[in-house]
């Protein structure tokens, strides 16, 4: 009963005061609701893009990969830094001179508006076919395990699963439905920071469990017994025998994978929107690198708890990793503390839920309906149709989720699989955009279509003997190519220039740069620090 109280005061503290926070906004217009006003601070955008980014499939899956794999799957999120100097230093600057709500519109106005309607369905599929069915899945193998739902009402694991999987989507839904982008920032920069403390709860206690009381002698006491898993840097083979099955090899993160950070920190929508919203240029900038100190922090969640379950549980848990974080929560959180622990869950995955389909809403309304359907759509009819389409996205997203099965490596890593189809073809294009002049309509068109046949072809059809990270790395290369081959024979015709159209303040945050240097060397010094050990 306790731990259902915690639950309950927490979830209800955070609806109530994100409510009270957007009790003047309107939402009936299209910077209101798709942009939360372009009125996101700093801090708000760094929550946001935090909680927005971390859910289930990484607390499930990353701390399942750790257990089984060790600390070579912490690359996903220390390199993510990197990428966010990127998007403060160069991208989003130009995004807000632009006055862009979403990031097709700039497609449109460097190619054309068939590249911008390509991305955009690409964007909504990527959402619908593998973010939200994942976050839903996972969510719910937590919920059951630490609240065992079935068990209190009686019905199998699967009928709990899917009842669970009901509930959190509508939940997310309603969230994402009637608060637009402000009510999702707002919760989320709450369940954001509350996830960090529980999250760091959870690694605490079970050092000091293990220490007997001091956090210190447990941290030493895991390192004695694995060593081996605090490594950070993969000897996996990335080509040839055996690298198909590979987990993160270190030489895939000088190739595809500096692509795919690249797009999804700079250019992924249901990230990127929130610095989109933010009141200046400073703002977003704060927001950004504020997002990339969390993410050199973040591993403290999602990686050490997997080596500290492989202390307690041994190999048991081999052929089930994503059952270890859930199996440690349980074990070492006290019963109070569970309810606040599932409340920041349900935040993370609501988070997660809510701007995936906010994001979706806002590149299907500005880009396709009002572009195809109804040109002279008033603002409250884009803001209607948006809501419209996040309910219908949500409705397949709770059908789609119940059949989401446990990959062989993970559900993470079958996460990441399944979005190379379609980020690193996106990431090609918007970045021909900026730094490829010569690249045409039809030549970005070839591109993009060639790219997701190539990765599909390569990974899913041949097979190959190379890690789909370094697929990514060679399809970005030959997209590139193929780009500006077919550029040559259709020259480009129209003329593209950034202008400031005063949408917001560009004054550049003056600790910008300097920041930038501290990630770039903290990155840097996790991998010497942590590159030979074991």
């Amino acid at each position: 009963m306790l731990q259902f109280l915690s639950f309950l005061a927490f979830t209800t503290f955070v609806a109530a005061y994100a409510t009270w926070q957007l009790r003047k906004d309107k939402l009936n217009t299209k910077d209101g609701y798709f942009l939360g006003g372009r009125s996101l601070t700093g801090v708000v955008i760094a929550g946001s893009m935090l909680l927005t980014n971390i859910s289930t499939e990484h607390l499930i899956g990353m701390n399942g990969s750790a257990y089984k794999n060790g600390a070579i799957i912490i690359a996903w999120e220390v390199t993510s830094a990197l990428a966010l100097v990127a998007a403060a230093l160069y991208f989003v600057p130009r995004y807000l001179k632009m006055g862009l709500t979403t990031i097709p519109e700039f497609l449109e106005k460097r190619f054309d508006g068939l590249t911008r309607t390509l991305i955009a369905l690409l964007l909504i599929i990527s959402f619908v076919t593998t973010l939200l069915p994942i976050v839903l899945y996972t969510g719910a193998i937590n919920i059951e395990s630490i609240f065992e739902i079935s068990s209190l009402l009686d019905v199998s694991k699967q009928q709990g699963m899917v009842l669970t999987i009901l509930v959190v989507g509508i939940i997310g839904a309603v969230y994402a439905i009637f608060g637009g982008l402000k009510m999702v920032a707002y919760t989320d920069t709450i369940n954001g920071f509350g996830l960090l403390i529980a999250g760091l709860a959870v690694p605490i206690l079970a050092l000091w469990d293990i220490g007997d009381g001091s956090i210190g002698a447990g941290m030493s006491e895991v390192f004695a017994k694995v060593p081996e898993k605090f490594n950070v840097i993969s000897t996996e083979n990335s080509v040839g025998e055996g690298a198909r099955d590979a987990i993160l090899p270190f030489g895939v993160l000088f190739t595809g994978l500096i692509i795919n950070q690249l797009y999804f920190w700079t250019m992924h929508q249901h990230i990127i929107q929130r610095a989109l919203g933010a009141v200046s240029l400073k703002e977003a900038q704060k927001g950004l690198l504020f997002t990339g100190v969390l993410k050199i922090l973040i591993p403290l969640v999602i990686v050490l708890p997997g080596i500290i379950g492989f202390y307690y549980f041994g190999d048991s848990l081999y052929d089930n990793p994503d059952t270890v974080y859930p199996n440690l929560v349980k074990k070492v959180l006290p019963v109070w503390l569970t309810g606040l622990f599932v409340a920041v869950l349900l935040g993370a995955i609501l988070s997660t839920f809510n701007s995936a389909l906010n994001s979706a809403a806002t590149v299907f309304s500005l880009g396709i309906y009002q572009r195809y359907i109804n040109q002279k759509a008033s603002e409250k009819s884009l803001v209607r149709m948006g809501k419209i389409v996040s309910a219908i996205l949500a409705i397949f997203a709770i059908s789609v989720a119940p059949f989401v099965a446990n990959a062989p490596a993970g559900l993470y890593q079958l996460l990441q699989q399944l979005n190379g189809i379609f980020f690193i073809p996106m990431a090609t294009v918007i970045l021909a955009g900026f730094f490829f002049p010569k690249v045409s309509a039809t030549g970005a068109k070839a591109g993009l279509i060639f790219g997701l046949l190539f990765y599909f072809i390569m990974d899913h059809v041949l097979k190959v003997n190379l890690h789909f990270v370094h697929i990514w790395g060679i399809e970005f290369i030959l997209n590139i190519i193929v780009m500006h081959a077919v550029s040559a024979m259709y020259p480009r015709t129209n003329t593209f220039a950034i202008t400031d159209i005063g949408v917001v303040e560009m004054v550049q945050w003056k600790y910008a740069k300097a920041l930038s240097w501290v990630l770039v060397g903290v990155t840097v010094l996790i991998y010497v620090l942590l590159g030979s050990i074991g």
